[in-house]
């Protein structure tokens, strides 16, 4: 008899939202009161172990739905799909979801279709990554470099990164890659605090909230600015007599400012020290960011959530731009290219800090900046991962953390399977928390 071949049979899509506005959790300059949301993909297979992928795209509210529908295109696009034709080639999967001549006239490659595309093929990773009983991020770190290339779409890139250069950073980190997975399961990876600096929070939330990250081992604490500067001044004194001179503190501006309005902001804000500033103005300008970064030095600038694809990563190395990139799991077209961003970094010598601000976002970040640690840069010298301490408990895999570090996951995926209680409760607009709502 001949056995059953499997296939994606179905698709599903939730739109998913918590009132963390309830709150003002997640409050920044350009998002006073957020609820964050995850338009969150389900594929589902006819394998006889139940095989399935689990991944999301992350917003904050409002928009949600459009999220949701624009994965929802991607329905004839991935039903019937064989399963072991995308884990025997998911760089080739994730080409014929970018490059479809319908879905590219959408973008091309930005914007929500782009970032339901990335959700897709998120799902895909994660469902490969369980097919092979591993998290994501062991199921990339043991991946020869000649594969890991084969996984990037280097269009656009030829004139920064090429594929031998590719294969040169690759195998220059493959002799220690034992030696560092072991270490990550030991000893975690870096991370640092948002939570104690939401915008919308009091004086005395911040204070306590900063004090109890030290304590829990964290040694960078992160603060929303950009709303009023005589706000800002008074929050990051408050931050630097509680936390002291050695703890580091990062600020975010969330793309509120003007570039001259940048320069000014964190010239008066310089006095407490900040480590870098965040967003400060449109994450679409390479000049304007290159200015502020020559103007506000030894403040490091750093960027990247809200960048739309690998070109635009690109040309911020190439102006020497930025000192910190930023990846986002759910910003790009998935794990495809944020390999080839880590290998830009990689290539330019500039720390990778990854974005996870948001449901989910800590969750699915954590194995690529693991796998950037153990495969690709090979250090954590200068490196965190942002840490939120919100939304955690909806999730099948959440994040442990442990002395302000990222615990390595052991669970196979990508770690984006959603309870299915969750997904219920929280469903917009008919889910129990929002009918009583009268959502």
């Amino acid at each position: 008899m001949t056995a059953t071949r499997a296939v994606i049979t179905a698709m599903e899509v939730r739109d998913v939202r918590f009132p963390t506005s309830d709150n003002l959790d997640g409050s920044d300059a350009m998002n006073p009161q957020p609820d964050y949301s995850a338009a969150h993909v389900l594929l589902r297979t006819n394998a006889s172990d139940g095989l399935q992928g689990h991944a999301l795209a992350f917003t904050t509210g409002p928009g949600n739905e459009v999220q949701a529908q624009a994965i929802e295109a991607l329905r004839d696009h991935v039903l019937g799909f064989d399963v072991n034709e995308i884990c025997a080639d998911l760089g080739g999967f994730s080409r014929r979801l970018v490059y479809d001549p319908h879905l590219r006239w959408l973008g091309p490659e930005k914007g929500v279709m782009h970032m339901a595309i990335g959700a897709v093929i998120n799902a895909a990773w994660d469902l490969a990554a369980k097919r092979a009983g591993q998290p994501v991020w062991q199921f990339l770190a043991e991946m020869s470099p000649e594969d890991l290339v084969g996984m990037v779409d280097y269009r656009y890139l030829t004139d920064a990164l090429t594929p031998e250069e590719s294969l040169e950073i690759l195998r220059r980190a493959e002799p220690g890659r034992a030696e560092r997975a072991a270490a990550l399961r030991s000893s975690g990876y870096p991370a640092y605090a948002t939570s104690p600096g939401w915008l919308g929070y009091s004086a005395a939330k911040l204070q306590r909230l900063a004090e109890e990250a030290v304590a829990d081992g964290f040694t960078q604490i992160k603060l929303k600015v950009g709303a009023s500067i005589e706000d800002d001044v008074h929050r990051m004194r408050l931050a630097r007599d509680v936390v002291g001179p050695d703890i580091r503190i990062a600020v975010d501006a969330n793309q509120r400012w003007d570039v001259g309005t940048a320069v000014e902001w964190m010239r008066r804000l310089a006095a407490y020290d900040p480590y870098w500033i965040e967003e400060p103005t449109s994450p679409d300008d390479i000049l304007g960011h290159a200015r502020i970064r020559r103007e506000i030095s030894p403040i490091k600038v750093a960027t990247g959530e809200h960048i739309a694809n690998r070109v635009v990563f690109k040309q911020l190395l190439q102006a020497h731009a930025v000192d910190i990139v930023q990846i986002d799991a759910a910003r790009v077209g998935g794990i495809n290219e944020n390999i080839a961003i880590l290998l830009l970094a990689a290539k330019f010598g500039v720390p990778v800090c990854p974005h996870a601000g948001g449901v989910g976002l800590c969750e699915m970040v954590q194995h690529l900046a693991m796998f950037d640690f153990v495969a690709v840069s090979g250090t954590t010298e200068d490196r965190v991962l942002e840490y939120v301490d919100h939304l955690h408990e909806h999730f099948v895999d959440p994040v442990r953390m442990r002395l302000g570090r990222y615990q390595s996951p052991s669970a196979p995926g990508l770690s984006a399977e959603m309870h299915t209680e969750s997904l219920d409760e929280y469903a917009y607009p008919n889910g129990p928390v929002w009918a009583e709502r009268g959502a």
